[in-house]
């Protein structure tokens, strides 16, 4: 019996389970970061690397990460690798940051009793180093 390991998929099969259009799998082929095996038809194959891969880029992806920075991350021998890793990690840093004055302003803005957010003192703590350019 095969393992799973052993298996392999079309690229209907891979982008259905990944939620995909086949055409953004073909794309990343296009583009390098996909190498897919080919049938005795010329038809794709996906092996378990490949889905690996797949998974890497789709997770990357919902990270950020673009195309380009992706094709570093995957290619071990690129001599950018760290320097594009460590610009993602500080991009990330950057972005949680955000998302944590973000959701301080939404619960702020959830309790408050004021009518027109923007005018309350506690909630333009949350801006004012936006704010802070027009002083």
């Amino acid at each position: 019996m095969k393992s799973s390991r052993d298996r392999t998929w079309s690229v209907g099969e891979v982008a259905e389970r990944f939620d995909l259009p086949t055409n953004v799998l073909r794309h990343w082929e296009s583009v390098g970061l996909l190498r897919p095996e080919r049938d005795s038809a010329g038809r794709r194959r996906y092996a378990h690397d490949d889905i690996a891969r797949v998974a890497a880029i789709q997770r990357n992806k919902d990270a950020g990460m673009t195309l380009d920075q992706i094709g570093v991350l995957l290619d071990a021998d690129s001599p950018e690798r760290h320097a594009v890793l460590q610009a993602h990690l500080d991009d990330l840093d950057r972005r949680m940051e955000q998302m944590r004055i973000s959701r301080e302003m939404t619960e702020h803005a959830f309790n408050c009793k004021a009518h027109d957010i923007s005018a309350c003192p506690r909630f333009q703590q949350h801006v004012s180093d936006l704010m802070a350019a027009f002083e």
